[in-house]
């Protein structure tokens, strides 16, 4: 695996190295020792998939009040994920950055905690994995609005698909 550190501290587009023969190929996704070696401290405890019916549809922009770091990766179609730096104390506070992840490239994002994540679908009957470092208590939960103006992300399009609660959070607070 390649971990390429971007410019917001803790997060990291993961690159898969694909193995091939006359099979296809094979590739490892995650290893403890690999994230130690790239300075990631990453264990693991939940792994969650969200299947996403139609196109356009848009996950986010969550965040946990409890510290939360967690790898996305997208299994079947495409998304483009995209993270909200809203930690006070960082260089890159009110900073965002998107990647295309797909099922074909096999990329995935560690996203560390303190940071806000979402997603929107690039095509229709999108699967997203994530893995999650803490076990998921809903009542510390959050988010803020997909495209408050502090983060000034420019989005391809507005969501088609958006659940009631992400469509209603406030812009971040600061």
């Amino acid at each position: 695996m390649q971990f390429l550190q971007t410019q917001i501290a803790g997060v990291f587009l993961i690159k898969a190295e694909k193995i091939r023969d006359a099979r296809g190929f094979f590739a490892r996704l995650s290893c403890p020792e690999e994230f130690a070696a790239a300075g990631i401290s990453f264990d693991p405890l939940q792994t969650s998939i969200a299947h996403n019916l139609q196109l356009h549809t848009l996950r986010g922009m969550h965040y946990s009040r409890q510290a939360e770091a967690k790898l996305v990766r997208c299994v079947r179609g495409e998304i483009l994920d995209v993270v909200f730096d809203i930690r006070h104390d960082s260089k890159t506070f009110g900073q965002s950055i998107a990647f295309k992840l797909n099922a074909s490239n096999l990329d995935s994002v560690y996203i560390a905690s303190g940071l806000a994540h979402g997603y929107l679908t690039l095509e229709p009957n999108t699967d997203v994995l994530y893995e999650i470092d803490q076990i998921f208590d809903a009542s510390l939960g959050n988010g803020l609005r997909w495209n408050d103006p502090l983060f000034s992300f420019p989005w391809p399009m507005a969501p088609a698909v958006i659940s009631e609660r992400d469509s209603t959070y406030s812009n971040f607070s600061h």
